[in-house]
């Protein structure tokens, strides 16, 4: 729920404003609290039950395609690396023919990028374009001040590097992914 700083219901209600600027709606976010997933960035979530829960979810919602982030969790954040890991961990037991993911869900990752070009804005986007990836989306100037305005709805987090962020971030502007 975002609780690190004992901010979990303010960063909850955050989530939702975000997203309903982004287009959507109320009814289609789930948050996720679980006494064993703490939000602490140095904790390292189980990755068996994360898996099973991303996949309740997935299956629950029929999902086909899920969005996370790489290795690198973009920022090296532990519980972002977590995520990564429960979903690779689910496409694993598919490959041994065990009760994973569903057949027909892709999974796209997020590419981690040094902390240069994470820095160049829309800079970045020519060099992405030369590099390998499955997907790459470039916003257009509108959709990104829609996802700054949706940043900007989670006040809580807005610490002195996230207002960088906003200002100089390549993922507010062209985001490359990976088929996992």
């Amino acid at each position: 729920s975002g609780n690190y700083y004992n901010h979990g219901e303010i960063r909850k209600k955050e989530l939702e404003q975000s997203c309903c600027v982004l287009g959507i709606p109320a009814s289609d976010v789930t948050v996720l609290d679980h006494r064993d997933l703490p939000d602490d960035p140095a904790v390292e979530w189980d990755t068996q039950l994360l898996a099973s829960l991303v996949l309740e979810h997935i299956k629950a919602k029929n999902i086909s395609l899920v969005l996370t982030f790489d290795a690198g969790g973009v920022s090296g954040h532990a519980n972002h690396i977590s995520l990564y890991s429960a979903v690779r961990y689910n496409i694993c037991k598919c490959l041994w023919c065990l009760p994973g993911l569903l057949q027909g869900c892709r999974v796209l990752v997020l590419e981690s990028v040094n902390l240069f070009r994470k820095y160049i804005s829309f800079l970045d986007v020519l060099i992405s374009c030369l590099l390998p990836r499955d997907a790459l989306f470039i916003l257009t100037e509108e959709e990104t001040e829609q996802a700054k305005r949706a940043m900007r709805c989670h006040r809580s987090q807005l610490l002195w590097f996230r207002r960088l962020y906003l200002l100089f971030s390549r993922y507010l502007v062209v985001n490359s992914l990976r088929l996992l």
